[in-house]
């Protein structure tokens, strides 16, 4: 008889005490879009205890080419609740926490104070998946201000390959746009450090965005795979399970290629 579990494979791997710190941990996800419903997927099947998703959009026909909750069954519902559907679904033991708001940056501070008292008093990771600059930089502002760890996305839109992408702190990036914004953003308001998943690949010139501009108005709705944002999710989420686990300092140098620039950078 087959006595194998939902964790089974997780404890082999983590070992028992991996395991127990896994279901222990609150983990907070700030975006549920592309890279973040994938990133809050990759946490619950990894057996996180508590998982705290915050946005404020609805699941649109455009999402579902790449974010985890979207599906024909979930158009028009608040993202934040087909979040909780998709969690639930894979483990209904993990206690959801949703806030089906946006985020702007003079939120960020009773956000995070509000969702970590209803968490029983602990955040042990943020996971920053937005776009907005301003809401971005305050997160990391906050967070390092509460001592709670982050690890911030940068831009995925417009890109073709998940083989350049990279985990480093924020002061050593480059070649990627919004990192550039972002590092700028951190240096003005003093962060000392901040771990970030960037791609120094530039982002292709695609010929449909000036007819796509011209029929939205000057801005047009950039162009993402099936696939990168998918994988930045489960690489943050991979990231964020290693640590809590204990298991970071078991990775090598020859994992900055597809993982980390400058080791000793930690988090």
């Amino acid at each position: 008889m087959n006595e194998e579990t939902a964790t089974s494979r997780l404890e082999a791997l983590w070992g028992t005490a991996g395991l127990a710190r896994q279901r222990a941990a609150t983990v907070m996800v700030v975006g549920a879009g592309g890279v973040g419903s994938n990133c809050i997927e990759a946490l619950a099947r990894g057996a996180v205890g508590t998982i705290i998703v915050v946005d404020g959009d609805e699941v649109a026909p455009s999402n579902i080419n790449r974010q985890a909750l979207a599906w024909s069954e979930t158009i028009g519902m608040r993202k934040v609740d087909a979040a909780r559907l998709l969690i639930q679904r894979i483990n209904p033991d993990i206690r959801v926490i949703t806030r089906g708001s946006f985020v702007l940056s003079g939120d960020v501070a009773a956000l995070i104070e509000d969702a970590r008292a209803e968490a029983g008093g602990h955040i042990d990771y943020l996971i920053d998946a937005i776009d907005t600059i301003s809401t971005k930089l305050e997160l990391a502002t906050y967070a390092e201000r509460a001592e709670i760890p982050i690890v911030s996305s940068m831009g995925g839109a417009m890109k073709l390959y998940p083989e350049r992408l990279r985990f480093a702190d924020i002061y050593e990036t480059s070649g990627d746009a919004l990192a550039r914004v972002i590092r700028k953003g951190c240096r003005k308001r003093g962060i000392r450090h901040l771990d970030v998943l960037y791609s120094p690949e530039a982002p292709i010139a695609s010929p449909e965005l000036p007819a796509r501009a011209e029929r939205n108005g000057g801005r047009p709705p950039l162009g993402t795979t099936s696939y990168l944002p998918p994988i930045m999710g489960q690489m943050l989420a991979g990231f964020v399970l290693r640590r809590i686990a204990g298991m970071e300092d078991t990775l090598g140098a020859s994992a900055a290629g597809c993982g980390r620039e400058n080791m000793g950078g930690g988090a």
